[in-house]
């Protein structure tokens, strides 16, 4: 038997899968939930001593025959998280992660040192929002001066576990390219945002390396530690959005990718580099060697919890319920900021549920308002990739939303293109495993991650889900009531 492992650090838990690249199959899957720390100023944050502990607890929960057969690991992580090291690798300060909106007032002093929206755009092919990696940095500058002055290492989630696993510190473009500091297009950190931060700044950066590159080989402590072998190849690994994409084989032109998880996000790979940053795409690398325009939202999966909790119903229950109210919900609509918003650019946003009147105020309506402002809020981005010249042929949906059928058919009708749901899930694991493969296949010659894809990702043909042309039709109107109310309430919270 042969295998690859990939681990995926997400927001809630890690996971790692055990693949079997021959039989094409996950042979043994493990999970380890993760912590967060929420406070009511934005801040969203997590310890170093969780990913440990994840690591220890999921490869402990893998069979010992299983990992002696793993060739190489690749490393699939929460985007834009800032782990502060100093020199002998120890934690300085908590991550702040990719959800954390508490850098609005760093994020201004950044754009206005380098001369307004356009020159940050201009000299990173991205805005400076709060969710980006620069911010953070700037704010523990300004806020945790000691803890910045004995800064040594910036790594991302993935790098992260990477360093622990090769003890090599280095980082690929895709989730370089997340940071606020990292020219998307000349593919090299920007010298001009890191001197705004710090002028050491772009010295503690660590050396890029190419998507196809390995980040290193398994150390002997790591091997020990966790039970797999020694001095087998980690991959250059890439953030959460990147290793989505290749496990759901979004690695060419003609159709994108939609997860509907925590955040909701919406990407396309791309041969060249693109973006609209003022409608919401990020000019981000891909991890397979393009670029992967991205938008993503803050909530989406955060929107129906909230509903779910407010009516003490499970997920069945929510499903059920938004079943009996018709598509557009009578007028119902909820406005999803609950952790502020990225796009639109809100940090300080709010939720609401409006539209309201006698007639229409239930559980039915409210419950299928709560699934379909999912949606709305990456309809958007649909029309922004089809304005750059994208004619998508169908959207490769992932993330706790795929498992809905309601929810896909809400998708298909409010995006108007076919759903299609890959057929092993774990997409961000199984991406960090299929370029764990592709960086071991390149050890021996040349190999194209597009035809490694179309080999290893398969589609579950049962859970295809096609418009229907008169749904798709009322979601046009209650999606342009949905923008209205969002641009009437954005200045409230600018």
């Amino acid at each position: 038997m042969k295998t690859v492992a990939g681990i995926d650090l997400g927001t809630q838990s890690m996971k790692v899968v055990i693949y079997d690249y021959e039989k094409k199959e996950i042979i043994e899957k493990a999970s380890c939930p993760m912590d967060l720390i929420s406070e009511a100023d934005g801040t969203r944050e997590q310890k170093t001593e969780w990913f440990d502990k994840g690591l220890e607890v999921c490869f402990g929960k893998l069979s010992a025959e299983n990992k002696k057969t793993i060739e190489a690991i690749g490393v699939s992580g929460q985007q834009h998280g800032f782990v502060p090291l100093d020199k002998d690798g120890k934690e300085l300060y908590n991550i702040k992660l990719w959800c954390d909106t508490s850098t609005t007032e760093e994020c201004k002093i950044i754009t206005d040192a380098a001369g307004g929206p356009d020159k940050v755009v201009e000299a990173l092919g991205n805005l400076m929002l709060t969710g980006f990696t620069a911010p953070k940095i700037l704010w523990l500058k300004r806020h945790k001066a000691d803890a910045f002055a004995a800064l040594k290492y910036i790594m991302l989630p993935h790098d992260y576990l990477n360093w622990k696993l090769t003890g090599d510190y280095v980082m690929e473009y895709g989730d370089a390219s997340g940071t606020a500091l990292f020219d998307s297009k000349n593919r090299c950190w920007s010298k001009k945002i890191c001197d705004i931060i710090d002028s050491k700044l772009i010295d503690l950066l660590p050396k890029l390396i190419e998507p196809s590159a390995p980040a290193g080989k398994v150390s002997a402590e790591a091997a020990a530690a966790y039970g797999i072998p020694v001095g087998i190849p980690v991959s250059a690994g890439g953030g959460d959005n990147m290793m989505g994409a290749v496990g759901t084989g979004t690695v060419a032109d003609g159709f994108l990718t939609m997860s509907m998880g925590t955040s909701g996000t919406l990407y396309g790979y791309s041969d060249k580099p693109i973006a609209d940053p003022a409608n919401g795409l990020s000019g981000f690398c891909s991890s397979t060697g393009g670029w992967l325009p991205l938008l993503c939202t803050m909530n989406c999966t955060v929107a129906t919890e909230f509903v779910r909790g407010l009516f003490q119903m499970d997920v069945k229950e929510l499903d059920g319920e938004a079943a009996k109210a018709p598509c557009g919900s009578e007028g119902v609509l909820v406005i999803p900021f609950f952790n502020g918003e990225r796009t639109p650019n809100l940090p300080n946003g709010r939720a609401s549920i409006t539209g309201l009147t006698s007639a229409n105020t239930n559980r039915a309506n409210i419950a299928r308002a709560s699934l379909e402002s999912a949606v709305f809020a990456m309809r958007g981005g649909l029309d922004a990739f089809r304005k750059l010249g994208f004619q998508p042929k169908e959207i490769r949906l992932i993330g706790g939303g795929s498992k809905s059928p309601i929810w896909r058919q809400i998708a298909a009708d409010i995006m108007n293109l076919p759903i299609r749901v890959p057929l092993l899930d774990e997409a961000a694991a199984l991406g960090g495993a299929v370029q764990a493969l592709w960086c071991l296949k390149n050890q021996s010659g040349k190999c194209d991650i597009a035809q490694l894809c179309a080999e290893h990702i398969k589609l579950d043909e049962s859970k295809s889900t096609n418009p229907i042309a008169e749904n798709v039709a009322a979601y046009d109107k209650a999606y342009a009531e949905y923008d209205k109310i969002v641009k009437t309430l954005t200045p409230l919270y600018e």
